[in-house]
């Protein structure tokens, strides 16, 4: 089978141990990015199957009825909307996913928050420029002496989405002795109480209270733009907001205003809403501003989880079995009765 994995931007996947299992077919590796219809086409005009590195490439329809021997779709972790399934099922294409961990992107959660509350990113850009415990955080629009940084115990950590992801990142949150205050859906409002939280009154309180704010929501039509310029500016001018779930669940525009406002004073982010960004984004010019490029959930361990079970799918898919096809109805294409 001629296989295509996309977007292993650190080529990292050819050397896991899991890559051993495609042995007996042949594979293209790519490790950079191409947004247009056009360019990815060609690159999976010979693709029987392809493998996609989380939401980094989006399937649409347009892309796919340029790929002619396209047969399979393995998605790493779960299935999102940047897979039109539907057209797909529509040509022939039949689609697998697998599962993924939470506890990768927790950790980083919690690794962008120490960095942010205690300046570190600040701190080492200023050393390796031979400044001596000096953040740089100068700005006058910040509180006095932000630059030194705080302590996370007895601050209160915000957490928007009681999730796999939210409900670990509030167990580390009262490990370092931390109020824990939670707001979501009714479903995450629950499990919360039931884990014995502190429940938000309402999204006022979790944005005017919180020292971290840190969103773990699903994105969805509900949740797209859910967080508003009007949320970010009730919060506190030496707080921090933590996003390491999605770009798309803060309005346009409105982390960048907010964070010229001063309100939070800081910002720790690991997703946009175009990736790879662009040099000229306006969040990597700001001060209070700690970016990283989506690598939450990328660790050694969670790579050989999430290809291992792609690269078994496919192997078990050649050699016969359909089990977990995500659009049975695929098969039914004159592809694979004909």
């Amino acid at each position: 089978m001629n296989i295509v994995i996309l977007d292993d931007y650190q080529d990292a996947v050819r050397k896991l141990a899991c890559f051993e299992r495609l042995g007996e077919h042949d594979v293209k590796v790519f490790n950079n990015n191409v947004k247009g219809a056009g360019q990815l086409a060609v690159r999976l005009r010979d693709a029987q199957a392809v493998v996609l590195n989380r939401e980094r490439t989006a399937l649409s329809a347009a892309v796919l009825a340029r790929c002619p021997k396209l047969r399979l779709v393995v998605q790493t972790g779960r299935i999102g909307p940047h897979v039109d399934v539907q057209a797909c099922t529509r040509m022939g294409i039949a689609v697998l996913d697998g599962t993924t961990d939470p506890a990768p992107t927790a950790e980083f959660t919690w690794a962008l928050i120490l960095a942010a509350m205690r300046r570190i990113p600040q701190y080492v850009a200023s050393l390796k420029q031979g400044a001596w415990q000096q953040s740089g955080l100068k700005a006058l629009s910040m509180p006095v002496n932000y630059g030194l940084g705080q302590r996370l115990a007895g601050k209160t950590l915000g957490i928007w989405g009681y999730g796999r992801i939210g409900r670990i990142v509030a167990g580390y949150g009262r490990a370092f002795g931390m109020r824990v205050l939670v707001w979501g859906s009714d479903d995450s409002l629950r499990a919360a109480q039931a884990d014995g939280q502190e429940v938000a009154a309402d999204r006022a309180q979790l944005f005017a209270q919180s020292d971290v704010l840190t969103l773990h929501l699903r994105l969805h039509e509900s949740t797209r733009g859910v967080v508003t310029l009007a949320d970010l500016s009730q919060m506190k001018p030496d707080a921090v907001l933590v996003n390491t779930a999605r770009s798309e669940l803060i309005a346009p525009d409105a982390l960048v205003a907010a964070l010229n406002r001063g309100r939070p004073g800081m910002a720790a982010v690991d997703v946009f809403e175009s990736e790879p960004i662009m040099r000229g984004n306006p969040l990597l010019r700001l001060e209070n501003a700690i970016c990283t490029p989506h690598i939450g959930y990328v660790d050694e361990l969670h790579y050989e989880h999430m290809f291992g079970q792609a690269f078994d799918s496919i192997v078990r898919f050649a050699s016969g079995e359909r089990d977990g096809v995500l659009n049975p109805e695929a098969l039914r294409h004159e592809h694979w009765t004909g």
